[in-house]
C-alpha cells in the first residue's frame, strides 16, 4: 500500500455524493469539538489513546476496533498527545448513496445501539479500506469503479460481523434517560433546573455528569439537537419559521443567529438549497 496518510482537516461537510477516505495521523491533536455529519462514517482506528464519546457513550478503543457512527449522531473525540501518534482510517459515506443499496440493507450495520466493533480478525477490513485508499489516491484504469466495488465488499462484511461482535460503551443509567427524553421532548422547554428535578438529582450533579459523559454541557447539547433536527426540517421544505416553532425555539432571532453560526448559512438559504 502507498503512503496515504495525512494530518487532520477540520472539514467537516462531504466534496462529493458518494464516499470519501482519509488515512489521518496526527502527533499534537488533541480534541474535536462536537459535531454531526448528513452522512455515515466508518471509524478504524490504528494507533494511540482516545475516548470516543457518541450521543453519551463513552468508548476507549484498542488498535483494529470500528466505530460505526450514523448521520444525527453527536460524537467527540479526546486525544492523549503524549501516548505517541494518533492514527487512524476514516471513511464517510453519503446516506443517500449508501441508502440506494438494495433497499437500504448495506446501512443495517449502523443502526444498532451501540457503536463499536472488535471483530476477531480485523485483517479483512482494513484490506478493504486500504484498497478504497489505494484507488482513490491512484489515476489507475477504472479507479473509480473498482474503489466502489471494494466499498460494496466492506459494507457487506461490515453487516456480518456487526450482527456478531458488536461491543457497548461505557454510559450512565442517568444520562441514558435524560438524553432519551431530550430527544423525545426537544421542542418543549428544556433545562437544568427542570430535567434535574424531572429526574430527583442536584442540578450541579446532573450539569457535571452529563458534562463528563457527553463532552459537553446540557445546554449546548440540547442547542445542538435542536439546530440538527432543524436543519433535517429545512431541507425536507419546511419553512423557517414553523422549523424554530417545532424544535423548540420561541424567538426566531434567536434561532436565526444560532443556526448561522453552527452552518455558516441562513434558515432560509438552508431550505433553498436543499441540501
Amino acid at each position: 500500500m502507498r503512503d496515504t496518510s495525512q494530518r487532520f482537516d477540520p472539514r467537516q461537510e462531504m466534496r462529493r455524493d458518494d464516499f470519501e477516505i482519509f488515512h489521518n495521523q496526527d502527533t499534537r491533536l488533541d480534541a474535536v469539538d462536537l459535531h454531526h455529519h448528513d452522512f455515515y462514517e466508518v471509524y478504524l482506528f490504528l494507533r494511540g489513546k482516545v475516548e470516543y464519546r457518541i450521543e453519551g457513550r463513552l468508548y476507549r478503543p484498542q488498535p483494529g476496533d470500528l466505530l460505526l457512527i450514523s448521520p444525527m449522531e453527536l460524537h467527540q473525540v479526546t486525544v492523549d498527545p503524549q501516548a505517541g501518534p494518533y492514527e487512524r482510517i476514516v471513511l464517510w459515506v453519503g446516506r443517500r448513496y449508501l441508502e440506494g443499496f438494495g433497499g437500504g440493507e448495506l446501512a443495517r450495520c449502523f443502526d444498532g445501539h451501540t457503536n463499536r466493533l472488535h471483530p476477531p480478525d480485523i485483517a479483512p477490513l482494513r484490506t478493504l479500506l486500504e484498497r478504497i485508499l489505494d484507488e482513490r489516491a491512484g489515476q489507475g484504469y477504472a479507479a473509480d469503479l473498482c474503489a466502489e466495488g471494494c466499498l460494496l465488499q466492506l459494507m457487506a462484511l461490515l453487516n456480518r460481523t456487526a450482527q456478531q461482535s458488536r461491543e457497548t460503551g461505557e454510559n450512565s443509567p442517568l444520562i441514558s434517560r435524560v438524553l432519551a427524553y431530550i430527544h423525545r421532548h426537544y421542542p418543549e422547554e428544556l433545562s437544568l433546573d427542570g430535567l434535574a428535578g424531572r429526574f430527583h438529582v442536584s442540578k450541579y450533579y446532573l450539569s457535571h455528569e452529563f458534562s463528563r459523559q457527553v463532552g459537553t454541557s446540557l445546554y449546548r447539547y440540547i442547542l445542538l439537537k435542536r439546530l440538527q433536527i432543524a436543519r433535517e426540517m429545512l431541507l425536507e421544505g419546511t419553512v423557517p419559521t414553523e422549523t424554530a416553532a417545532a424544535c423548540g425555539f420561541r424567538d426566531y432571532p434567536n434561532f436565526y443567529r444560532a443556526f448561522r453560526a453552527r452552518y455558516d448559512c441562513s434558515p432560509r438559504d438552508c431550505a433553498r438549497s436543499g441540501g
